[in-house]
Parts: C-alpha cells; sequence; structure tokens
C-alpha cells in the first residue's frame, strides 16, 4: 500500500524540536505506527506486543532502554509501564535534548496516567484518529461532500478499509470491535456482561447525534445508571465515541446541560445498525443525523490532529431552541452552525441560526453557517452563509 500523509505529521515533527518526548495516542489501527516509522526512519522501532520484547524489557529494564540508542519509538508502552522510570531518568540528565523518545499505544486510558505521572513538563501528547476527509481524498477519488460521506458510512475511515477496497468491511468491523473489546476493555475494566456492552454499542449507535440519556439507556438495557455511565466513559476514553457538551455559560437554568453523542467513525455506526447501501444511508431514519456525525467527526479530527482541545458545543433549550454546532474562537466569540443533508439549502433551514443571535444576545456570536451538501458556498441571509464542509474546514484554519 502506499503511504498516506496525514494531517497530523506537521504538528508532530514541530513538537519533537521541542520536547524530549512525545506519546501519539489514538484508537487501535488508525495507522500510528505506520505514520512514526514513515516520518521517523532514523529512529529505531520497537514493540512491547512481541512477548519475547516484553519479557527483555521487564527483566533488566535499564538495559532495554540503553539498547534502543539515541532515538527510538517504543509502540504500546501500556505493557512494561516500569519502561517511563527510566526513561525519565536519561532525559533529566540530559535535559537540552529534544525528540529522543517517542511512545504510542491504543489502551489509552491506561497509557495517558502512567505517562502523566512520570514524565510530566517532559512530554508532548497528541492523538490520532481515523483518516479525516482530507486524508481519505489523498488516497481515493472523492468527487466531492457526497462521496466523502458515502465513502465514510459505507468504507468507514480506519486505514486498513480504506486503502483495501477488496476487504469485506463488515467482517474487519467485527473483528475491530472483537479485539477492542476483549484487548483494550477486559483485560483493563470490569464491564460486566459483554453481550449487554455490545447491546449498549448497538443502543447508542442508533441515537447517534443525540443527547445522552443515561437513564433511559439504563431501562432499556436492564442495568444500572453507574454502569451505563462507566461504560459511556470508556468509550469516550477510548475515542470510540465523542461527547460534545453544551454551551451554558451565564444562560441560566433554560439550558439543557445533558451532552450529545458522537462517535469518531461512522463506519462503526453503520455496521452497528446495518446500513449497508448508499440507498439506506441517505433515505433512512438515520440519513440527517449520520451527516451530522459525519460533520463533528471531521470537526474533532481537525483540532486533534493539530494538538488542540476542540473548542465545541451545541446550545438547546428547555423550550426546544437547538444549534447544533458552536465553536469557540479567541476573545469569547462563537461561530453557531447548523448542519443540514441537503443540497439546495433554503432560509427556512437557517432559521435556528437566524434566531439564535435574536434569542441570545448576550452571546458574542460571529459568521452563522449552515453546513450542507452544497457545491459553492452561498449567502442565505445579511450574515448567514451556507457552505460545504470542505470549504468550511479550509475557513477554520484561518481562525
Amino acid at each position: 500500500m502506499n503511504y498516506v500523509h496525514r494531517d497530523i505529521e506537521n504538528k508532530l515533527l514541530s513538537l519533537l524540536m521541542s520536547f524530549p518526548c512525545l506519546a501519539l495516542t489514538g484508537p487501535r489501527q488508525t495507522g500510528k505506527s505506520t505514520l512514526l516509522t514513515h516520518i521517523l526512519p532514523d529512529y529505531n522501532y520497537v514493540t512491547l506486543d512481541d512477548p519475547l520484547l516484553r519479557e527483555q524489557a521487564l527483566r533488566d529494564p535499564r538495559f532495554f532502554i540503553d539498547s534502543l540508542g539515541e532515538r527510538a519509538i517504543i509502540d504500546e508502552i501500556q505493557y512494561v509501564p516500569e519502561l517511563l522510570s527510566y526513561v525519565k531518568m536519561n532525559v533529566d540528565n540530559n535535559r537540552k535534548q529534544s525528540g529522543v523518545v517517542v511512545f504510542t499505544g491504543s489502551q489509552q486510558f491506561a497509557m495517558m496516567k502512567n505517562l502523566g505521572e512520570t514524565l510530566a513538563g517532559r512530554i508532548a501528547l497528541l492523538e490520532l484518529l481515523p483518516f479525516s476527509m482530507e486524508e481519505k481524498k489523498r488516497a481515493l477519488s472523492l468527487k466531492d461532500i457526497l462521496s466523502a460521506f458515502t465513502s465514510a458510512a459505507l468504507s468507514g475511515s480506519y486505514p486498513e478499509p480504506t486503502l483495501n477496497p477488496s476487504m469485506d468491511i463488515r467482517t474487519w468491523y467485527a473483528s475491530y470491535l472483537q479485539t477492542y473489546l476483549e484487548r483494550d476493555i477486559r483485560t483493563i475494566y470490569n464491564i460486566g456482561n459483554l453481550r449487554d456492552f455490545q447491546r449498549f454499542l448497538q443502543l447508542i449507535a442508533a441515537r447517534c447525534a443525540q443527547q445522552v440519556n443515561l437513564s433511559e439507556s439504563s431501562r432499556e438495557l436492564g442495568v444500572s445508571v453507574p454502569t451505563v455511565k462507566t461504560w459511556l466513559s470508556i468509550l469516550e476514553a477510548s475515542r470510540i465515541v465523542y461527547l460534545l457538551p453544551p454551551y451554558y455559560r451565564n444562560l441560566g437554568k433554560r439550558i439543557i446541560k445533558a451532552p450529545k453523542l458522537y462517535f469518531l467513525d461512522i463506519g462503526m455506526i453503520c455496521y452497528l445498525t446495518g446500513i449497508r447501501n448508499q440507498e439506506l444511508l441517505l433515505n433512512g431514519p438515520l440519513a440527517g443525523p449520520l451527516f451530522e456525525n459525519f460533520c463533528i467527526q471531521e470537526i474533532v479530527k481537525f483540532y486533534l490532529h493539530r494538538g488542540e482541545k476542540p473548542p465545541l458545543y451545541y446550545l438547546r433549550t428547555a423550550s426546544g431552541q437547538e444549534v447544533d454546532l458552536l465553536i469557540e474562537e479567541s476573545f469569547g466569540q462563537v461561530v453557531p452552525v447548523e448542519i443540514k443533508l441537503n443540497k439546495t439549502p433554503s432560509l427556512s433551514l437557517a432559521m435556528p441560526l437566524v434566531k439564535f443571535s435574536e434569542n441570545f444576545p448576550q452571546i458574542n456570536s460571529n459568521k452563522p453557517v449552515l453546513l450542507s451538501l452544497i457545491d459553492h458556498s452561498i449567502s442565505l441571509t445579511r450574515d448567514v452563509t451556507a457552505i460545504s464542509l470542505e470549504d468550511f474546514l479550509r475557513n477554520l484554519k484561518s481562525l
């Protein structure tokens, strides 16, 4: 397979010039090792997935670290966290060195805790998610936003199925989830009944782009609310799902405060809900929520692949007024965003954005936009613009 350049590369190389260590985390199979070995060819690469190397590292950690040479990539560091203390000693002995060790791993809830405790102030942290829309365009011939959305839904955005069109996508996702559940979840957390957890995944997939309702999920699954809350925290920590927080600064009690749930790969939603073709994708009951999820996942990737915390929120009042997305800019301004699966946007679709300024004059809003399947940007009102996701992401770079 040809290597596909990743959006995160420039940020990663920049941080390696400033920090002694760097950790690249992210879900399993997002291409972390491929990325690092490609852009850091002079680094010695070792993976602690190898039982022999893992045994050597556990038996004599100091010798293991010394044997790696001046620069190294250590994959799956969470299997031997004892190595981190020895890396810390080496770094402290020569604080002028930068880019000495790069760590990577997919069990980030365990990995991040150890890294933060041992190498605080000495390590930069980055997350790699599945291919972004722009990265998939580099690998495939995606002519417009509709083809990008369809590809992300029916083929997923993980590198392996993206770059291997002959692969059976349902078999790949079945294997991926089994590996995730067995290796990354059950080995760390007592999640209880595995079948109930899998049912929970299917339940929230069918409710993507909706507000989280722990009590409702608890009743439907027959498990306790704390159990559902724990499962959701695990999925969020492992970057399977993203919880979009509500924006309620100084707006009083009339604002709904539950987060909205999105998957960071809509291909997984389609696998879990049985969507297998374009007809069901574009005309089925999940069409609108899936397109909203697609836009949110791409915007989240935009920020995380630049090493930034996504400044993203949504707004909904108890009376039902809602704006899909608020992006907080510097100086306290927010960009209100509505998301519609529509190729001929009209003023009626933009009404939540028009009413936003009227209903919330205390929020300093800027440049409201309607994200849709449109090819070219058009003005719907004096303030509201309909724009494609591709153009919107391009504009975000200048904010």
